[in-house]
Formats: structure tokens, C-alpha cells, sequence
């Protein structure tokens, strides 16, 4: 019979073609080889471990463990012998390894992940030591954080010991009031201060906690403790704690106290001067008076939600100033939507309201939802009364107020006002705004003269661009007419600085043509007069406009209704003190139609997404 290869050209460039099917083909050699080792077939070595015999294959363990596979390829004597002792791991712990060598499975419960760990360190087996290590960080709770926080430090595992310290400082409170606090050493309660991780309390707090440490204990060990204090205290924020609080803790704990507990009173006296003098000082309550805590918090600018290239959408991005770097922190809990009312209080952000395109029509809601960066966490609130869109939303002396915008009860717009009590959870009316405005601007003005709330331009119900000015005593509840602005605009953003009004941004109309406002206006409440500050570069509509340090930043928005000519990833702000424009690096991606608030969120975070740049229109 003629052999086909014979007929097959030599003259020729053989075309060969390589069939891969790793995965069936691996599951194939993983099997095989659990059949051999459950048979007992092949196996050409010993494990004698605490008087247990365990056999295997050399080849098997040298596949998964570095350490066997020094053992037994390099001239060492374990490689000629069929039968070794092997120390430093426990029976148990190496039986769900070999398992786990012949299986890809690996049983980890509380009881045996210490056995599992130590005898995976050991023998060097870094896939198991990883499945350990995830394991161990979602089963931390307070009864077991210190112990899982010293394991992370024995073996080296740097996530899981930062996942523990996360953990104790994001449930401090509770946590410092469980005996496993008190386990801490000296080391342990250094190295959960230095990370500065958000924490659920004040700074005070942290202060009093950390003494409660330091005094649960007998004298002999006080002393130890003691020698940490330099070390300890130079990671208490003393900027953050006022003078009558230090005054009133120190009080507390070093009454009738011994001489040498003085000594740690003096320690936190002197690093409290060394924080707090010069150019030390930190002023972070500038950056937001209701912060509980600025520990492991950070100042970031937020965009949140608008329209792209793609459509609306509700994703929430963020940047660091020092940073630049657009990263994804969240996605509002709603269909995609637009025109709802943002605020932030208390550090938590406030999204209401708004509407949404469902079957070709624009449906109008009033729900409303508050996000914590602390937990990353959303929870709803009670709805508004009227359910509204194109509506401002501000905070005045810690109540949310929503005036106007247009409401689907009233079928247009609406003079309607209402606010928020986020203790109480609940909505309530108020007087109505003298006018009925849609598209306006709102900002709060909170002063030893009184807090008012202040309401400008918009969108009325002929479809106008107005210009009035209206001003609500929180006191008195009542609103009065002000000065108007020196010309109409809507879709503006009002900003507080200091005693004045900013109002940013927007539009005006002349014959039922758009004109972008070019400039910015400064009220002075005490004297009830406008003027303009400046003029803007690159005017534009929908953009987001936010202060951040005294800088008023304009951050996407369209330039103009030509396509042309639209540049919607442009950045820039204005320096009030310094009276100048700065052009910043862009967003990634185009966007409108969105709003830009601050707000203090984690210096750490796991999901670190940097936005990835996409085409603009221009």
C-alpha cells in the first residue's frame, strides 16, 4: 500500500497547524494525575509529617512549590531519597495542600487557615498563600481583626494587613470598645494611625481612644507603652481638635494620675504645639465645616452624571487637585437621568429629582438619593411633595432647599418650594418664590445677619430669560425682590465666597437666539449691588462650574450651538485673589449637561479606574 506522505511535495513550505485545547487538555492531566495519586500508582516519594505519612509525586510538587522543586532537582540528599521528614508545617495544613496540588481545590474555613498558610509559606506555594490571604479579608470582623491584622504581619501579606487596618479604623468607635482593641501592641496601634484610614468618629475621639489604650493597663506595662508615645502621638491631627476639647480630655485622664503617667501628658502637649505652630497649621475645616474627620479624606472635584458622545448617563468621576486624574467613583442608583437637583451635606452628596426618557417621554420624579463616601454606600431618601426637574436644590444651615423648576403635577413651571430635614428624613413646603422660574441658580448665604437663601435668573413661564433676583429669610420665612443681574441668564451656576455671590456661566437670549453670558457677577448682599469681575475666555452653557481653593473652575460645556465650534472637554479656572485665567489639562471625554460639586472622599480606594480618553468634537 503506497504511504500518503509519499505523495504529499518535498519541494514545498510545510503549512502545519497547531490545535491548542488547553483547558480540556489541562483538566485531562490534572485528572489524570489525581487518578494515579488516589491509586497510589507512580507515587515515588514520602512525607513523614507529626508521624503522618503522606505520598505523592515528585514531579506534582515541584509543579506547584518552588521549595520542592529546589529540593529535588538540586544536588541536594532529599533528591536521591524516597522518604523525607518534613518540619515546620502541620499535618492538617499540608493535606488540603497536596489536595489542593492534585485538585486546584482548596476547603479554607477559620479552623485551618492558619495551618494552610503556615505550611503554604513554608513550602513556598504563592497560589495558596494568595487564596489564604483573600480568604482571611472577607471573613474580618471585629472578634478576629487584630489576630488576622498579626497573621498579615507574620507572613508578610501587605493587602491583607492593609484590609484589617482599614477595617478597625472604619468601625474605630465599636471597635475601641471591644477587649480585642486593648490586644493591640504598641507597634499595631502605631501602624493603624500612621495608615490614615477614614475613621467614624471625630479626632477627639481618636485622641480619647488611643488614652484608653495607653491606661488599660498595669503600671509594668504602662511603662512599655509610655516609650511609644513620641512615636504614637505624632499621628493624632491635633489641628483638628479645638482647645477646649484637648483641655477638657487631658483633664479627664491625667487627674490624680502618678508622675510618670505626666510624662505622656507632656508628649502630647509638645506635639500639639509642634502641629499647630507656623506653617504647620492645617485649615481643613475650609474645605468642609462639617467633615467629621479629616483622617484618610481627601478634597476631590466631582462631575457628576450629564451628556457624552454616548448619551446621558449616571456615572460620578472624580480628580484629586494634585492629581489630575479622572477616575470613576460611583454611579447614581437610578434609570439614566438628567436635570435633578445636587447638594452636598455633611460630606454626603444629595442627588433629586430629575427626569428620565421612558417610551419616547420625558417622565418628571421626585426621589431622591444621599451617597457616603466613607462606606461607598447609597441609601434612598423620602421623596420630595411635587416631583420636579430644572429646580435648584442648596443647603442653608443644614436643611436642603428645592425651589421651582417644573413639576408634571403642575404640567409646567412651577413657583413651588420645599425642604428637606435629612435628621428627620422628611420634606415639608414652604412659602412659594414670587415668580415661576425654571433653569435658575440658587446659593446659600449663612451670616451673623441671618441666613437667606438666595434664587437667580432662570427660565420663566413664557419661555423668557430673566434676570430677577429673589432672596429667602430662613428666619422670617418669607422671600423678598433684590437687585437684578446686570442681564438674564440660565442654566448658570450661583457660587458663595466668602460675604458675595458669584453667578458663573449660562445664557441669555435676543430674538429667540442663545447668547452665551461672558461674564461673571459679584453681588454684595449688604449693599444689594452687581458688578462684573470678569470676562470668561471660552464662554459656554451646561458646563460644571465649582469652587475649589478660591479657584472658580469651568469644567466641559458647550461653547457655542455649532458643532464646530463646541470643545465640551475644555477645563479652565479663575483665580479670585490673583484676578487670572488658567487653561487646565482637559477632561477625557466630552461632556455636558452635568453639575461639579467637592467633596472630601477616601485618599485609598480599591477601584482606582482611571477614565480613558475618547475622541472630542474637535
Amino acid at each position: 500500500m503506497t504511504r500518503i506522505k509519499e505523495k504529499i511535495p518535498h519541494d514545498k513550505p510545510l503549512n502545519t497547524i497547531y490545535y491548542e485545547h488547553s483547558s480540556s487538555h489541562q483538566n485531562i492531566l490534572l485528572n489524570g494525575l489525581n487518578s494515579l495519586w488516589q491509586k497510589g500508582e507512580l507515587l515515588d516519594i514520602t512525607l513523614i509529617i507529626e508521624g503522618n505519612v503522606f505520598r505523592a509525586h515528585k514531579v506534582v510538587l515541584s509543579a506547584c512549590s518552588d521549595y520542592f522543586r529546589a529540593m529535588f532537582t538540586d544536588n541536594m540528599l532529599e533528591a536521591r531519597q524516597t522518604e523525607i521528614c518534613l518540619n515546620g508545617v502541620t499535618a492538617k495544613g499540608f493535606s488540603l495542600l497536596l489536595e489542593y496540588a492534585y485538585t486546584a481545590r482548596l476547603a479554607l474555613n477559620l479552623a485551618n487557615v492558619q495551618d494552610v498558610l503556615a505550611a503554604a509559606s513554608h513550602v513556598q506555594m504563592d497560589n495558596c498563600i494568595l487564596a489564604c490571604s483573600n480568604y482571611l479579608q472577607s471573613q474580618i470582623d471585629l472578634d478576629n481583626c487584630v489576630d488576622i491584622a498579626t497573621i498579615a504581619e507574620t507572613y508578610s501579606l501587605k493587602s491583607l494587613k492593609i484590609k484589617a487596618y482599614r477595617y478597625m479604623s472604619g468601625h474605630l468607635l465599636e471597635f475601641s470598645n471591644s477587649s480585642e482593641f486593648y490586644r493591640l501592641t504598641p507597634v499595631q496601634l502605631e501602624n493603624l494611625l500612621e495608615y490614615d484610614f477614614p475613621v467614624d468618629c471625630s479626632e477627639g475621639d481618636v485622641l480619647r481612644i488611643v488614652l484608653s489604650w495607653f491606661f488599660h493597663v498595669d503600671n509594668h506595662e504602662g511603662n512599655v507603652r509610655i516609650s511609644y508615645a513620641v512615636r504614637i502621638m505624632k499621628y493624632i491631627h491635633f489641628v483638628e481638635i479645638s482647645k477646649r476639647k484637648l483641655d477638657a480630655i487631658l483633664d479627664k485622664f491625667f487627674e490624680d494620675r502618678k508622675y510618670e503617667w505626666q510624662i505622656l501628658r507632656t508628649v502630647i502637649v509638645q506635639e500639639m504645639f509642634m502641629q499647630t505652630s507656623g506653617s504647620l497649621t492645617v485649615a481643613f475645616s475650609s474645605m468642609n465645616g462639617t467633615l467629621l474627620n479629616s483622617r484618610g479624606m481627601e478634597q476631590a472635584i466631582l462631575k457628576i452624571g450629564g451628556f457624552g458622545m454616548s448619551g446621558v448617563t449616571n456615572e460620578i468621576t472624580y480628580c484629586f487637585s494634585w492629581q489630575r486624574k479622572w477616575m470613576h467613583l460611583t454611579s447614581i442608583p437610578h434609570v439614566e437621568q438628567c436635570n435633578y437637583g445636587t447638594a452636598v451635606f455633611n460630606n454626603e452628596l444629595y442627588i433629586v429629582g430629575g427626569c428620565f426618557n421612558q417610551s419616547l417621554q420625558e417622565n418628571i420624579h421626585p426621589f431622591g438619593f444621599k451617597y457616603s463616601p466613607c462606606f461607598n454606600k447609597w441609601n434612598t431618601i423620602s421623596p420630595m411633595k411635587i416631583e420636579r426637574c430644572r429646580f435648584s436644590l442648596n443647603v442653608v444651615r443644614g436643611l436642603l432647599y428645592a425651589v421651582g423648576g417644573i413639576s408634571e403635577e403642575e404640567l409646567y413651571v412651577t413657583s413651588s418650594c420645599e425642604c428637606y430635614h435629612p435628621a428627620r428624613d422628611v420634606w415639608y413646603m414652604i412659602p412659594d418664590i414670587p415668580a415661576l422660574i425654571s433653569q435658575h441658580a440658587g446659593a446659600g448665604v449663612e451670616s451673623s445677619l441671618g441666613d437667606k437663601l438666595y434664587i437667580s435668573g432662570g427660565i420663566d413661564r413664557d419661555n423668557l430669560c430673566v434676570s430677577s433676583v429673589f432672596c429667602y429669610d430662613i428666619e422670617l420665612e418669607r422671600w423678598r425682590t433684590c437687585a437684578s443681574l446686570l442681564q438674564p441668564r440660565a442654566d448658570h451656576v450661583m457660587l458663595t465666597i466668602g460675604k458675595y455671590l458669584y453667578v458663573c456661566g449660562g445664557w441669555t437670549s435676543d430674538d429667540n437666539n442663545r447668547i452665551l453670558v461672558d461674564t461673571i457677577e459679584c453681588y454684595n448682599p449688604e449693599k444689594d449691588v452687581w458688578e462684573v469681575i470678569t470676562k470668561i475666555p471660552t464662554p459656554r452653557y451646561h458646563a460644571g462650574i465649582v469652587l475649589v481653593d478660591n479657584k472658580i473652575y469651568f469644567i466641559g460645556g458647550f461653547q457655542s450651538d455649532t458643532m464646530i465650534d463646541k470643545d465640551p472637554a475644555n477645563i479652565e479656572y479663575y483665580d479670585i485673589e490673583d484676578q487670572t485665567w488658567t487653561v487646565e489639562s482637559k477632561y477625557p471625554q466630552d461632556v455636558w449637561e452635568h453639575t461639579c460639586v467637592t467633596l472630601c472622599i477616601p485618599k485609598c480606594r480599591d477601584d482606582m479606574e482611571v477614565i480613558a480618553a475618547t475622541e472630542s468634537f474637535v
